[in-house]
């Protein structure tokens, strides 16, 4: 029996699950019969929309999927779709659809969807959030004005900003949610999230229960990378805790255990929880279970290596400890720096599609045989090599430092090599390219091909320097400009000139240094990486001069010019040189080859410590160097070395000559050892000066725990003579002490750093007779060596910030048989270096001195500088 409904208007709901929303019939004049038992088919005659503020009947019909036309069964499925594709948007409290009315022949009907919107927030704000963690929270919430508002949204939201304040270490953090009608908007709310981050909570204690003797806390922390105890170990490491990071290293945590052999080690449970307000503890219970040992080792597959090279790389030998961790590393990589590995292997010999499995074959009492299961694969040969990103930089540029070229077999070697290359060249950023975004392999093994994707990020390389520095007892201003990425190819392209070129990895620089009266330097200089473009052989040339006068003594000297000073010192100077990189012993290797010309004009110059006051002096020399450079990046690496050699020699003049001076006349003699430079002036003695000068360095970068590098250091250098009685030469000794920068940009000298010491404090002095003071620098051997541990505060494309402590020492002597290499001068200290690509790098060290009373004790070492 049927039930019928009598109204103005039948109305009739269907009742939804999910939604709770109802289709009825309006109110009309003409009674309408509706049988709820009997759903019939009605063709729509069309459909409308009520209450509707934000969004137009358009939008909502186009959402409803109804169309005039179609047929519909009511009440039905049909109508429970319209309000479930409505209800799915998120933006309605309430729906329900309507009949409006219904044709004669009741077989047509017109619906309205009646619909009550969520309001919309017009201004979402924050309180107890600083500014900076305010533009963190709307980055990662990304509220806009005009969204509307839900309880989904408000819950997503809450949990949003507590998993950002627990990364940080507010484990109590606490968000209320206030809403309020906004008064001039109508029908808009306005949202605050009230932020209560509490006290920040660190980790203070992880106790490791269950563990054994041979399985120490030290191991199983370092095994945990995420979730650090306040143990002295861990001084460098987080200690906050974050939920996420804390499951994976629940499982890690194991690898300690099995790295001893324990095969079986479970967890078996693990409780976090409050010490105090400010401290979290950690409690983990293992069970270790039996230590187990390699019995048989043996390998299936490997046709291209024999089982020997293989056992070779494995280094497992009957009876060691079953450590899975290691045997894993040996097989797929991960282990130390140069480690090798089986995967590695085969590899750089092009099977890319290489795959090794151990498998255990058999398991008696606590002994493991284990079955090593080769897929070698076919070698694979290098497709297409793309580069992505560089915007400004030329192609050429990247693809000519990449080792990987298409057509060869592929090279894992060869691979992170290109990756060092690009991230050394200085045009991108390095820790986006090391970094897993950095590049793709892209590999195809139905036609043995890979393609390699390597996207660079650009990065601001052109300087602009404006810096001001203290040295020689007055202050130096520098104006300067540097191009790194200068390219002479389109130089006559006049839309190239934004502001220059730029583009091919050229770097032309000019630089100006002045205190306005005493001093001033004009140099100039360029470099071609790629001379032929085909090799990498570069070319470099810089021309410069420097001037002194007595302006800094004479104040009167501003007023009267440059030209009228008594009292001068000019250095015009120019050099020329080529570089290449040598396959042998390694390409790592570099050789330069340098000619250079230095004229140094002094003018009754007795402000200084040069070995005589007046006269003009000529440089010619040549310099051969050999350099090898393996770091992984420039700013901050954190492993490799830097190895450089280098000979500076001039002509032998004093070996050809056979004449002295006798009373100002000049005579001959039979051979250059009976030449007297005593009866010499010192313009005639020192018009060629001449010398041999060898200098050694090197630098070892070890990476010890995450980012914490061990950078240790070693220099040497000696500036000799061919002729006894001609002597040392008056230029181009060194002077130790300081911070290495006089403050301006000297000639003549070379200056060597030694932190916790005065400038050239440490610098030996000797007797002249042609000296209006008598005594001249006199460094001619001197050896430094130095330990600095580094840890990185911020790693990003727009600034890198590291900190630093050293020790240090060195020492400086005026001849070579008085050389004692570890008698030094000692030092230690700590500092800070700051590199934003747009400014470039400064510093700040303070040292302290141990061994000299007078010049050394605390002392502080800075350089200022602003770049664009």
């Amino acid at each position: 029996m049927h039930k019928l409904m009598d109204i103005r208007r039948i109305l009739f709901v269907s009742v939804l699950l999910l939604a709770g929303v109802s289709l009825r019939a309006q109110t009309a004049r003409d009674e309408i019969e509706i049988d709820y038992g009997r759903p019939q088919k009605y063709i729509i005659g069309g459909i409308g929309v009520e209450g509707n503020h934000y969004f137009s009947e358009n939008q909502i019909v186009q959402l409803t999927g109804v169309r005039p036309g179609m047929q519909m069964t009511l009440p039905g499925e049909d109508v429970t779709g319209i309000i479930k594709r409505l209800w799915a948007q998120r933006y309605f409290e309430d729906i329900s659809v309507v009949i409006d009315r219904l044709s004669p022949a009741r077989d047509t009907a017109w619906l309205k969807v009646v619909i009550l919107e969520r309001p919309r927030v017009s201004r979402w704000t924050y309180t107890g959030v600083k500014s900076g963690e305010k533009k963190d929270l709307q980055e990662r919430l990304n509220l806009r004005p005009g969204r509307e508002f839900s309880e989904y949204v408000r819950n997503t939201s809450v949990d949003i900003i507590k998993r950002y304040y627990k990364e940080k270490g507010f484990q109590l953090v606490d968000v209320d949610v206030q809403v309020e009608k906004d008064s001039v908007i109508r029908s808009a709310i306005r949202v605050n999230f009230d932020v209560k981050k509490g006290k920040k909570v660190r980790i203070k204690d992880i106790n490791f229960i269950g563990r054994g003797e041979d399985v120490s806390e030290y191991k199983i922390s370092k095994a945990m990378k995420e979730t650090h105890s306040a143990k002295w170990y861990n001084f460098f490491k987080s200690k906050k805790f974050k939920e996420k990071e804390y499951q994976t290293d629940r499982k890690t945590a194991l690898e300690a255990f099995q790295e001893a052999g324990y095969r079986d080690a479970r967890l078996v449970r693990d409780s976090v929880y409050f010490m105090d307000d400010k401290h979290l503890g950690i409690d983990m219970v293992f069970d270790q279970g039996k230590k187990y040992y390699f019995r048989n080792v043996t390998w299936t597959g490997n046709a291209v290596y024999p089982s020997e090279v293989l056992d070779n790389i494995l280094q497992i030998k009957k009876g060691d400890v079953y450590d899975m961790v290691t045997m894993e590393k040996r097989l797929h990589g991960g282990g130390k720096q140069n480690e090798y590995d089986v995967s590695k292997l085969y590899r750089d010999n092009g099977y890319l599609f290489f795959n090794v499995t151990p498998v255990e074959i058999n398991i008696q009492n606590d002994s493991v045989d284990v079955e090593m299961r080769i897929s070698e694969g076919k070698p694979a040969h290098l497709n297409n090599i793309i580069i992505n990103g560089n915007d400004l930089t030329n192609e050429k540029v990247v693809r000519r430092q990449v080792m990987t070229r298409p057509g060869y077999l592929f090279s894992q070697s060869d691979f992170e090599r290109s990756i060092r290359e690009i991230a050394s060249l200085g045009q991108f950023d390095a820790e986006a390219i090391m970094g897993q975004g950095g590049y793709s392999i892209i590999r195809n093994q139905l036609n043995n091909t890979v393609d390699i994707i390597y996207n660079v990020t650009e990065k601001p390389s052109s300087q602009l320097e404006l810096s001001g520095g203290w040295g020689g007892n007055t202050f130096v201003a520098t104006a300067g400009v540097s191009f790194n990425n200068f390219s002479t190819h389109r130089i006559f392209d006049k839309h190239a000139w934004r502001p220059v070129p730029l583009g091919d990895a050229q770097t032309l620089s000019f630089r100006f240094q002045t205190n306005g009266r005493y001093y001033t330097n004009l140099s100039a200089s360029f470099m071609e990486p790629w001379l032929f473009g085909k090799k990498p052989t570069s070319l470099s040339l810089s021309g410069y001069y420097s001037r002194m006068t007595d302006a800094y003594y004479n104040s009167s000297y501003w007023l009267t010019g440059l030209l009228t000073s008594s009292k001068m010192f000019e250095v015009f100077g120019f050099s020329a040189g080529l570089g290449n990189r040598l396959k042998w012993p390694d390409n790592y290797f570099v050789l330069y080859n340098n000619l250079s010309w230095q004229t140094y004009r002094l003018t009754n110059w007795t402000n200084s410590y040069f070995a005589f006051n007046d006269g003009v002096s000529h440089n010619l020399s040549y310099t051969l160097s050999l350099t090898r450079n393996s770091t992984d990046q420039q700013i901050y690496p954190r492993q490799g070395s830097e190895f450089s050699a280098s000979l500076q020699f001039t002509p032998p003049y004093s070996l050809f000559r056979r004449h002295d001076y006798v009373n100002g006349e000049r005579v001959s003699v039979g051979s250059w050892k009976d030449v007297n430079y005593d009866n010499w002036t010192s313009a005639q003695r020192y018009k060629w000066i001449e010398y041999h000068k060898w200098k050694f360095g090197a630098s070892i970068y070890t990476k010890l725990v995450g980012d914490l590098v061990l950078m240790t250091k070693a220099q040497f250098g000696y500036l000799g003579y061919y002729n006894r009685n001609w002597g040392y030469s008056p230029f181009e000794n060194f002077q130790v002490g300081g911070d290495g920068m006089s403050g301006y940009m000297t000639y003549g000298a070379e200056i060597i750093s030694l932190r916790g010491y005065e400038d050239y404090s440490l610098t030996p002095q000797k007797v002249t007779p042609y000296s209006q003071s008598g005594i001249s620098y006199a460094g001619n051997v001197f050896d430094k060596f130095t330990v600095e541990l580094r840890y990185p505060v911020i790693l990003q494309p727009q600034s890198t910030i590291f900190v630093l402590a050293f020790l240090e020492g060195g020492n400086c002597w005026s001849d070579i048989r008085d050389f004692r290499p570890f008698q030094i001068k000692r030092s230690a200290g700590v500092g800070v270096r700051i590199f934003l690509p747009m400014i470039g790098l400064l510093g700040v060290d303070w040292g302290y001195g141990f061994d000299d009373s007078v010049n050394g004790g605390s002392q502080f070492h800075f350089v200022l500088g602003q770049q664009f």
